[in-house]
């Protein structure tokens, strides 16, 4: 799992949710949407999880790079943002993005929607 946010706390929230749900899954940090193409380009990912509002690129440009790129177009984002305006999840549906998550979540919020976007037998 990659996630992706320029906040060192929502970093280590996601972590500990992460590694105290036991999901299961290695979880691999970005701080920007630049430094998440580095990483998706030298390791596999079974999903991202991306903010949208980052410096250098955002989420929403990070998407629209990666489903341009035949190696990580399918790889399935999810935002996790707390811009969750119609127009905006709709044009990030329009780009591919299988999943939202509001900021502020719940575990259980966060584990129904890795259930929804992975399917029952991976969460």
């Amino acid at each position: 799992m990659l996630v992706v946010d320029d906040s060192p706390v929502m970093l280590h929230l996601i972590a500990r949710i992460v590694k105290s749900s036991e999901m299961g899954f290695d979880c691999v940090f970005a701080a920007s949407g630049k430094e998440a193409l580095t990483v998706l380009r030298s390791a596999p990912v079974d999903v991202m999880l991306t903010d949208i509002h980052m410096p250098e690129m955002d989420g929403e440009q990070l998407v629209g790079i990666m489903r341009l790129d035949k190696a990580l177009r399918d790889i399935p984002v999810i935002v996790v943002s707390s811009d969750a305006t119609r127009p905006r999840v709709d044009r990030l549906v329009a780009a591919g993005v299988r999943g939202y998550l509001c900021k502020p979540f719940t575990l259980d919020a966060f584990r129904k929607e890795l259930n929804r976007v992975l399917g029952e037998k991976r969460v």
